[in-house]
């Protein structure tokens, strides 16, 4: 039997080959984000503790009601804002799945989303899936910032919908107001819609403010805000994540999810409803990351390796001139091969493979791991 693909030009995701990679050469892996440290004892007891009092049937397809109400009630917290929990929060199986549906929700044939590049990889093959086409813009290297004049140029009548990524991944850059006021500009009197994925809001550095599309009211009213539990609570198997949006595009979004995933875990919702409660579990995470980021960079000093700048996420990317001319694919697996260090190369980020030669490091480990790791980089 044939099957014509959806996704011609899609293959394994690097993630995968380099993460298989690091196993098969038992190599560090400081390519994949993930930590490899524990996760919350309290939450762990939480979701058992749920199972055992017997919540482990459907949840209620747009996810519990009480998990919901503790969402709004963080939002109003941290971004000032109302939101109602019945019509405007739907919780997802993971924060890619939040992303995946809000561009099925809104994606017609033809449809031009403008997304920036080094992009998270899902992105694309999001868009082309539903019969869109993805428009990539690059980022400015070395910062990685919006050039907002190129966005103002390629918007057009068939612009559905601008995808933007803050904190960002695999860059660590994070928007600011000026950002928000350009996006503020460019969007007003439009029927573009922005996708704005924050699954690292609480990963945040330097004292930074995360400006999310929930603090501004004429931005959250065409906006998808995509959200996940895993990167807040050190719990990324759990797939576990939500969006926001108004009413009525939430209703438009429901249709995709009810026929999809439906609802999810149950019994981490009931968990999670409560522990969201917990306000420092949320507000310690900058710190707590940040540290691991300046451990990291500080044992970095003494390798060949020059680190670019990271205002967040579990990232921090490196150039790497003083080592080596080769590819940063063909860098990173040597790495894996030789160093036993497996990190992700940037171009695969990018839809033409660019190649500004550098390599992205997750910080998001034991510093016992993070030490061994530099050991081994420093022979190079």
């Amino acid at each position: 039997m044939h099957i014509q693909s959806k996704l011609p030009n899609v293959g394994t995701t690097i993630f995968t080959v380099m993460s298989a990679l690091a196993t098969e050469h038992k190599a560090i892996n400081l390519g994949q984000g993930f930590p490899d440290y524990p996760m919350s004892e309290e939450l762990i007891a939480k979701v058992n503790e749920a199972m055992r009092r017997g919540n482990n049937q459907y949840a209620p397809m747009p996810g519990l009601v009480a998990l919901r109400e503790s969402i709004a009630e963080k939002v109003s917290f941290l971004y000032n804002n109302t939101i109602n929990p019945d019509t405007e929060i739907t919780i997802t199986p993971g924060g890619t799945y939040a992303i995946y549906t809000a561009l099925t929700t809104i994606l017609q044939p033809g449809d031009e989303v403008i997304i920036f590049e080094p992009a998270y990889d899902s992105y694309i093959p999001n868009i082309e899936i539903n019969g869109a086409k993805a428009v990539p813009l690059p980022l400015t290297y070395p910062d990685y910032k919006i050039d907002w004049d190129l966005v103002q140029q390629t918007i057009n009548h068939k612009t559905k919908a601008i995808l933007i990524n803050s904190p960002h991944n695999p860059t660590g850059s994070v928007i600011d107001k000026q950002d928000i006021e350009e996006l503020k500009k460019i969007t007003a009197g439009t029927n573009i819609f922005i996708i704005s994925d924050e699954v690292y809001e609480h990963l945040i550095f330097d004292e930074l403010q995360h400006e999310s599309m929930l603090k501004y009211p004429e931005l959250l009213e065409r906006s998808f805000v995509c959200f996940s539990f895993g990167k807040t609570y050190h719990c990324t198997g759990w797939k576990l994540g939500y969006c926001i949006a108004p009413a009525t595009l939430m209703k438009e979004y429901r249709k995709v999810h009810q026929f999809n995933a439906f609802t999810c875990f149950t019994p981490a919702q009931v968990a999670l409803a409560e522990y969201l409660k917990d306000k420092d579990a949320y507000l310690s995470l900058p710190r707590f990351m940040q540290q691991k980021r300046d451990y990291f960079i500080e044992l970095m000093k003494n390798t060949k390796f020059d680190l670019l700048t990271t205002h967040g996420s579990y990232f921090v990317c490196a150039s790497y001139g003083r080592i080596s001319d080769e590819s940063d694919k063909d860098l990173a697996i040597r790495l894996t091969k030789e160093a036993g260090v497996a990190t992700i190369p940037v171009s695969a980020f990018y839809h033409n493979g660019k190649d500004d030669k550098v390599v992205r490091f997750c910080f998001s480990k034991q510093s016992r791991t993070l030490q061994q790791a530099v050991e081994r980089l420093m022979k190079l």
